[in-house]
């Protein structure tokens, strides 16, 4: 993520959303534009120079818009779904991608029982007639949901709420969902069960599954075959399931009807199946059209923008590490800890980086660190000069087969909590450790188990060199003779007149001619300058 509030972030708006969302982000100080409808080429130039980009489901955010998009931090989707956003692209360019998944729950659900009753007692159609002036009373026999079974395929928020809000009403419950435990369901009084089962038991089936590869034509012509003199509702995404093989099984009186509000293309065409029934009731993607809903949305998206600018945490980010609320400030000053820690290892370590361990000791490993992971994880790519953010640095790692571990252990002799990174190759590695002393005040604590006491800011010059009379003197001396400044050092060793460490701070770039003065000298045997930019 960014590192600290920037005072210049452009947003780019392209679907519209409530005027709250906007006043957050125009409060937080951050530049706002609206461009609606925009899209192909139109869409690329407009996101050439964004740092935040925020879209519904109108707005295509392609691998292409990410490749046109070298500032960009954040995409908010304002809603739940998103389909419409390559998250993988998303993740490789290292940039984050957050919804707003509890600001419609409630829209979304109440549509879904709305449309229930709907398919249910035919009001849509019996209020048409009623509009043209004919009194089809003794045309529409409805059917009660009292007594009868309802199916839930997702049993996500949208699908708990729903099942809550009509069990409520007398409905037994079953659910599909392989991504749930049997124990939640269990709370929420359903049988967890599968597909096929499903829908053979429902009565009424409701759908609320993203649309992914796996459930792209998930209710097809065979599925639907299943749901016998049932009903289905769908307020969730559009190809989930097959239109032309609903159409059909309901105006071959195979199931009784249907309610759908979402569809593979939309707007919907002229031409589609589903118009030719009159048993199937459509409403054009109306599920979290609420004005509730719509400044919710809005106002989380937005918040989570803000965010992301303000090293604060993305609540809802769905390709990177992310953090309860009420834990952030206790994890928070470890994040640049670890980056700091990884950073130092790696340009410390001579080898090729194969391997990254995070290590966590005493009281921060009983928090979720996987933030903090993914920032040490940053700190170790950066230097090796790889284009790389907490975002994505666990995908950077995968690609090029370095393999990440993260241990813990309550227990830290020294520290109250200890974070350690540890580089290596298959031979040879190097661990760095750090800690908070009072105040939130970053330390490191050991270098290649070195004790020091180092801090962690700026110009740091790392030297290993004899444990004689004198050394230290001389690179002090000769620092001096180049106008380099010491602000501070430390200095370690394994055994009295074996090999030694010392951490310089240093006001300055250590010159190239001071380098090549301290290497020639035989008491020392490296020397290596590591640059924190000031973090």
């Amino acid at each position: 993520m960014p590192g600290g509030l920037s005072p210049n972030v452009k947003v780019l708006v392209t679907d519209p959303i409530a005027d709250a969302g906007l006043d957050t982000l125009r409060e937080a100080g951050h530049e706002v534009e609206t461009a609606y409808d925009v899209e192909g080429e139109a869409l690329l130039d407009a996101v050439s120079d964004v740092n935040a980009l925020i879209v519904r489901s109108g707005t295509d955010v392609s691998e292409a818009v990410f490749e046109a998009a070298p500032d960009l931090v954040i995409v908010g989707r304002a809603g739940i779904g998103v389909d419409n956003i390559d998250i993988d692209a998303a993740t490789e360019h290292g940039v984050i991608v957050a919804n707003a998944p509890e600001g419609n729950v409630r829209a979304a659900a109440e549509h879904t029982v709305a449309m229930a009753f709907a398919a249910a007692r035919s009001i849509p159609q019996a209020h048409a007639r009623l509009k043209d002036g004919e009194w089809a009373k003794s045309d529409y026999l409805g059917t009660e949901v009292n007594g009868k079974t309802l199916g839930v395929v997702g049993l996500g928020r949208v699908g708990q709420e729903v099942a809550k809000k009509l069990a409520s009403l007398g409905m037994d419950l079953v659910a599909y969902d392989p991504y749930i435990s049997e124990e939640r369901a269990e709370q929420l009084g359903a049988d967890l069960v599968d597909l096929e089962d499903c829908l053979a038991a429902a009565d009424f089936l409701t759908v609320h599954v993203p649309l992914t590869p796996e459930t792209e034509g998930l209710l097809d012509e065979d599925a639907l075959a299943n749901l016998e003199d049932g009903y289905l509702v769908n307020c969730a995404r559009g190809g989930v399931v097959d239109e032309d093989a609903l159409a059909d099984a309901v105006a071959d009186g195979v199931m009784k009807g249907a309610a759908v509000d979402v569809f593979a293309e939309e707007p919907l065409p002229e031409d589609s199946a589903l118009l030719d029934v009159d048993d199937i009731v459509v409403t054009p993607h109306l599920g979290a059209s609420t004005e509730a809903a719509q400044e919710h949305v809005a106002v989380s998206t937005a918040e989570q923008v803000v965010a992301a600018f303000n090293d604060e945490p993305v609540l809802n980010a769905l390709n990177a590490p992310s953090v309860d609320e009420s834990v952030f400030p206790r994890i928070e000053p470890y994040i640049g800890l670890a980056e700091t820690a990884g950073k130092v290892a790696a340009q410390l370590f001579d080898g090729r980086v194969e391997r990254v361990e995070v290590s966590y000791a005493g009281d921060i490993a009983a928090e979720d660190v996987d933030l903090v992971t993914a920032s040490a994880q940053k700190g170790v790519f950066e230097p090796l000069e790889w284009n790389v953010n907490a975002v994505n640095a666990p995908r950077v790692a995968e690609e090029r087969g370095i393999d990440v571990t993260e241990t813990k252990t309550r227990s830290s002799a020294d520290f109250q909590s200890l974070v350690t990174v540890t580089v290596g190759d298959g031979d040879d590695e190097l661990a760095v450790s750090g800690t908070l002393f009072a105040g939130d005040d970053p330390r490191l604590v050991s270098i290649d188990d070195y004790r020091v006491d180092a801090i962690p800011h700026g110009h740091m010059l790392v030297a290993r060199n004899r444990d004689e009379p004198g050394v230290i003197g001389f690179i002090g001396t000769a620092l001096g003779e180049h106008d380099v400044n010491i602000a501070g050092m430390f200095n370690a060793r394994e055994t009295d007149g074996g090999e030694a460490l010392t951490v310089y701070n240093l006001d300055d770039d250590l010159p190239e001619a001071a380098r090549e003065e301290l290497e020639a000298d035989s008491r020392i045997t490296e020397v290596k300058e590591i640059e924190l930019n000031g973090d």
